[in-house]
Order: structure tokens, then C-alpha cells, then sequence
């Protein structure tokens, strides 16, 4: 195989693992948890954010990894934590056993997202590189679909959730092994690359980037709310009608992940609308996916096009963190990509430690409902924003 497809596709299978089951099972499978272990709202926010803390740290440990061993060091210590963490939860008898299992498995998105950047101009002919960046991007909604496909295969098989992580596991054994062979021999850097780079946090902190930390920080929390805990609101409200109640998590993942290929057309909109209007739609949309769950979970309707709309916006805004902070810090490339995944990553934690707080107090309904109107107001600040200071595009 020649090694730019080689390179796309074990790209494609590591971030399938990392962001599909690695990163977002535990939302998928927290009415199991929750009925096996007896685990509390309280508990459950607690574990969510541990997980989004162990993707933190790793994003910064990811790119210390590369500057001294290289990409293949980060993707396949992203790859080898999926394996542990996953077969950790697999075999776990209690709370904590589990949410160790879970910072362990949600660790290896942070270890697998931004090293590919550099594996891509590293191995990658230019002239094949947006093409191989966006198969690698791609993986993500096929391993949250297919992790989807393996909740809806168990349940229906009464095989048991347990089975599904054993899977899980061995699927990520099989991306480290991939990847430790396919980027064995990748070359050194390019000789222009720049190595004197102006690394000043001063420049990063500019007010020019606050919008684009704005909209991370923003769809942070809400998205770590809506994986953690939207499949439990659906289960709580009586799942899908016609459908066995353990089967409605795995739709609403399987929508959510097939929708998140439109994010592929990112750069294209925003060729034609402008970052501005571009980034309301999305965040407009993100507000619609979430008071859906607030209001009508139980709703063929509601939750696939919650989901749907909910995946869209992750891909697109993954695509839109790249290219608007590389517009933003053309010198700081890496190190501005890495700054706003850091603060996405911040929300993540945030946002399931929030509504663990609000959910005594409104429901869990009435969190979703919240995080609708944190959308909708960044939706709208970030119009205003923009028509004032006439900035229509990145």
C-alpha cells in the first residue's frame, strides 16, 4: 500500500477508537453503569469530567512527546491507553476501578488528535495531504457510529455491556499495532520547517483570539454535557417508542456519528458564508440539538435530529479550531492549535461538573435547556461581535 493511504487510513483507524468508544462510551453505556454500580447523577458528573481531565493533560503531554520522540511516540501511547482503559472498564467491579478505566481510555484522544498534523506533513505528499487530514478527521464519526452499531449489536443480543468494551479493547490493540508499523519509518521533518519559531504566549493571549477561545470554552461545556449525559436523559423519559429502551443510546449515536460527515464541507462554507455567519449556524444549531433533549427525548424526531445536528457541529467545529487558529497564529501553528483544543478540552470538564450541581435543582431536562441557552447566546454575542468590529471571514 503506498504510505500516504497507509498513513490516512491507520490515521482514520486510531482516531476512530480514540473519539468513538474511547472517548464517548461512557455516555453511551451510563444507564449500564449506573444500574451495575448504583452510580448517583453526582457520581456520574464526577466520572464524565475525569474523563474529559484525562484527555486534557494528555493533549498536553501529546505534544511534549512529539517535540522530543517524534508523532508515532504520541499516536501509539494514544492507541495502547484506548487498549488499558477500555479493558479496565471491561472488567471493573466498582465506581472507581471504573472511572479509572474511563480518564485512562478518554486520554488517548488527547494523545492521538493533533499529532497526526505533523505525521500528515511529515509522510504525506502535499498534494495528497487535505485529502489524507480529512480521512484521518473522518474516522471520528465512523468509530462513534460503529460504537453505536456495537451497543445496538449487544443489547439486542443480550450479550451484556461488558462485551462490548472487550471489543472495544481488542479493536484498539489492533490500532496500536497498525500504527507502530505504518509510522516505523516516517520521515524526518522536512528541512524548511521552521525551527525558530516565536513561541511568545503573549502572542496567543492577543484579544483576536478571544472569539475563537469564546466558541471552544462554549461548545466544551455544552458537548461534554450532551455526551455524558443525553443518552441517560433518553432512557430516563422512556426511550424510543416501538424500541427496547437499551436500544434508543445506541440510535442516537449511530445518527450522531453519520451526521458528523458534513463536517467534511467545513472549509467550503466557510468559503461562501464567512467564519461569522458560518459559526452562528453552527452554534445555532448546537442550541436546537440541545433543547431537543430537554424537551422531547423520547421522540423519533427529536433525538435523531438532536443527535444528527449534534454531530455536525463537532466535526465542523474540529475543522474550524484547526484553520481559524493557523489563520490566527501562522507562526504558532501547532502550538495555537493546541491552545484552543486546551480550552475546548477545560469545557469538557466543566460542563458535566455544572450540570452535576444544576440537575438537583431543574432536572436534567432543565440542564439541557441551560446549555441550550449557553449555545444560543454565543450564537448571538458572536454575531454582534463580528457586525461590529465588520470581520466577515478568518
Amino acid at each position: 500500500m503506498h504510505r500516504s493511504n497507509a498513513i490516512a487510513l491507520g490515521g482514520a483507524l486510531a482516531t476512530a477508537i480514540s473519539f468513538g468508544p474511547a472517548r464517548m462510551g461512557f455516555g453511551l453505556f451510563l444507564p449500564q453503569f449506573r444500574e451495575e454500580f448504583t452510580i448517583s447523577t453526582q457520581q456520574a458528573s464526577f466520572i464524565a469530567s475525569a474523563g474529559f481531565a484525562g484527555f486534557f493533560v494528555a493533549l498536553l503531554l501529546a505534544s511534549l512527546l512529539v517535540a522530543r520522540w517524534g508523532p508515532k511516540c504520541a499516536v501509539v501511547a494514544g492507541a495502547a491507553s484506548a487498549t488499558l482503559g477500555m479493558a479496565m472498564i471491561s472488567v471493573s467491579q466498582s465506581p472507581l476501578f471504573l472511572a479509572a478505566g474511563v480518564v485512562v481510555a478518554s486520554a488517548s484522544a488527547g494523545f492521538c488528535w493533533s499529532p497526526f498534523n505533523n505525521v500528515a506533513r511529515r509522510g504525506v505528499a502535499s498534494t495528497y495531504r487535505n485529502r489524507a487530514l480529512a480521512i484521518i478527521s473522518t474516522g471520528t464519526t465512523g468509530g462513534i457510529a460503529l460504537a453505536g452499531l456495537t451497543a445496538l449489536w449487544v443489547a439486542s443480543a443480550d450479550q451484556g455491556w461488558r462485551t462490548a468494551w472487550v471489543l472495544f479493547s481488542l479493536a484498539a490493540l489492533v490500532a496500536a499495532l497498525a500504527n507502530l508499523r505504518i509510522l516505523k519509518h516516517l520521515p524526518d521533518p522536512p528541512v524548511d520547517d521552521p525551527r525558530d519559531e516565536d513561541t511568545s504566549l503573549k502572542q496567543l493571549l492577543h484579544k483576536r483570539g478571544m472569539p475563537l477561545y469564546i466558541i471552544a470554552l462554549s461548545f466544551g461545556m455544552t458537548n461534554g454535557i450532551y455526551l455524558s449525559f443525553a443518552v441517560t436523559e433518553v432512557g430516563e423519559a422512556g426511550g424510543l417508542p416501538g424500541l427496547k429502551e437499551a436500544l434508543s443510546g445506541p440510535v442516537l449515536y449511530m445518527s450522531f456519528g453519520v451526521a458528523g460527515l458534513l463536517g467534511l464541507f467545513t472549509a467550503e462554507l466557510n468559503q461562501r458564508l464567512g467564519i461569522a455567519a458560518l459559526v452562528a449556524g453552527i452554534f445555532l444549531a448546537s442550541t436546537v440539538s440541545l433543547a431537543l433533549i430537554g424537551v422531547a427525548p423520547a421522540t423519533w424526531a427529536g433525538l435523531i435530529v438532536s443527535a444528527a445536528l449534534q454531530g455536525m457541529c463537532v466535526m465542523m467545529l474540529s475543522a474550524i479550531y484547526s484553520f481559524w487558529s493557523t489563520n490566527l497564529f501562522p507562526a504558532l501553528a501547532t502550538l495555537g492549535f493546541t491552545a484552543v483544543l486546551t480550552v475546548f478540552a477545560f469545557g469538557n470538564i466543566v460542563g458535566p461538573m455544572l450540570a452535576g450541581a444544576l440537575e438537583p435543582l431543574t432536572g436534567m431536562s432543565g440542564v439541557f435547556l441551560l446549555s441550550a441557552a449557553v449555545s444560543l447566546a454565543t450564537a448571538l454575542a458572536f454575531v454582534l461581535r463580528h457586525i461590529r468590529s465588520g470581520n466577515a471571514a478568518a
